[in-house]
């Protein structure tokens, strides 16, 4: 399979072959040999400090695709590289490859670290309506062969296809029953950098009945609770609209059982605000994955769904729950 290319801003690349080692979503690579490695929900990275001179290397879970390769770089240049790093310059960015369904684009630029010159490059690949980085920082030379050697190991997965497979939602386009659930995280500067970042599950579950519950988990390593919103009422379509009025939403405070990301005691309840929507919705299904999408869109960003995770279209696309997107699990269960 052809292997990831990254073009640096001063100096050429080596394509190199090595065995497999190491997987993360849907990248396969060789790590680098005595770095400190940390893995998080949405991030594997690798460090390594020598006499002042400094190199990570973070490999990003896969999101949803903006559509192609061109928007996924640039979202996740915006989102990642000029939110946490600030560069100075646009990327140098090269031309794209496609290898095996997927389509690759990489680039790079400076940024000031500690008063000091240092480099950021983004590699980023699209394919099967997914979204894939891998993000390299160094101050120093002596660690773009490492960053090389990393890349020119990295092969793609394919999604596997289960053929068999019945999708579980109604194909009806009208229809929205069913469990749809979306995972956001913080990836500031800090939390990047030391591994930390928080997680915010969203689901909303649909019943026949036309009634709905709607519940948001935001789990932070670096707080001592975890927060639970649970919501209720009713729901009616109308066309490709549909009209979501709460009848009961509140917002509970959890300890943390162990210091883990597990449900301790609860602490504290508030009520929130109730927050009548209509959204306008289009239920796709992606063959090459099997997986169904419910895409909101509203004029304005909610309470209730967060920032939209799909700018271009002002929308938040919502994925059936399935063996592979768990629910969230609630106090008790």
């Amino acid at each position: 399979m052809k292997k990831l290319v990254l073009l640096f801003v001063c100096c050429s690349v080596a394509v190199i072959s090595f065995a497999q080692k190491e997987t993360f979503d849907a990248i396969t690579y060789t790590a680098p040999k005595g770095w400190k490695k940390e893995v998080t929900e949405n991030i594997t990275s690798y460090t390594t400090i020598k006499n002042n001179n400094w190199c990570r290397i973070n490999i990003v879970k896969s999101t949803i695709s903006k559509g192609s390769i061109e928007l996924d770089f640039e979202n996740e240049w915006q989102e990642m590289v000029v939110v946490n790093y600030k560069p100075a310059d646009m990327p140098q960015a090269s031309e794209v490859q496609e290898t095996n369904g997927w389509k690759i684009k990489a680039g790079g630029s400076k940024f000031i670290f500690n008063n000091s010159d240092a480099m950021v490059f983004l590699t980023t690949a699209t394919g099967y309506n997914r979204c894939a980085s891998i993000i390299a920082t160094t101050n120093s030379q002596d660690y773009i062969k490492n960053i090389e050697a990393l890349l020119a190991s990295v092969e793609l997965i394919k999604p596997q296809i289960n053929n068999t497979q019945t999708p579980i939602a109604d194909a009806n386009k009208n229809s929205i029953l069913g469990t749809w659930c979306i995972v956001a995280s913080d990836q500031s500067s800090y939390r990047v950098n030391n591994g930390v970042m928080s997680t915010i599950h969203r689901q909303y579950t649909f019943k026949a009945n036309g009634t709905y519950n709607c519940n948001i988990k935001t789990f932070d390593p670096v707080m001592s609770s975890i927060f639970l919103g649970r919501e209720s009422g009713v729901y009616k379509i109308s066309g490709s609209n549909v009209t979501i009025t709460p009848q009961k939403s509140v917002l509970e405070e959890w300890s943390k059982k162990n210091n883990a990301d597990q449900w301790g005691k609860l602490l504290k309840t508030q009520k929130i605000a109730l927050e009548k929507v209509t959204y306008n919705f289009t239920k796709i299904h992606i063959p090459e994955i099997n997986e169904w999408q419910l895409i909101l869109k509203a004029g304005n960003q909610t309470r209730r769904d967060g920032p939209f995770n799909n700018n271009e279209r002002n929308a938040w696309i919502y994925i059936l729950a399935s063996p592979a997107r768990p629910v969230i699990k609630l106090p008790g269960e």
